[in-house]
């Protein structure tokens, strides 16, 4: 049995196949972090972590949102104002929205933004009335 060494960094002669070096495969990003790597959760826009990230305002520090005058934030805030209120069908007649608007409408740009008391009943017909509680 011979034992031959062949020279790896040499260059093989045109026509042969010549030795072959072994390679190991590439795991993996080389560099990169994964979220996991990087130290917890990371915010995708900014890079900083939670932790890190300013607070919110919060939402009694704004001011409370007046609506223009012929808008059907108008109209429905002048239906609300009412003695006994508005129910959902007038609004939507009105507007022309359906129910689950009409609710998100009153949660979010009515109670929220506005800073306004709404008070919801339901009538002995299931009817749903809601109203601007004046103090």
């Amino acid at each position: 049995m011979t034992n031959t060494t062949e020279d790896v960094n040499a260059v093989p002669e045109a026509g042969s196949a010549g030795p072959l070096r072994k390679t190991t495969p590439r795991k993996g990003r080389r560099g990169k972090k994964t979220s996991a790597d990087a130290g917890g959760a990371r915010n995708g826009k900014t890079g900083r972590s939670q932790a890190d990230a300013k607070p919110a305002p919060r939402k009694k520090d704004r001011p409370a949102i007046v609506p223009r005058e012929f808008s059907k934030t108008a109209a429905i805030v002048d239906l609300l104002r009412r003695k006994n209120g508005a129910t959902a069908a007038e609004i939507a007649n009105l507007t022309g929205w359906q129910a689950h608007s009409i609710r998100g409408f009153i949660s979010g740009k009515v109670t929220k933004r506005m800073g306004m008391t709404v008070e919801s009943t339901k009538n002995k017909g299931g009817e749903r009335t809601y109203r601007i509680q004046t103090k």
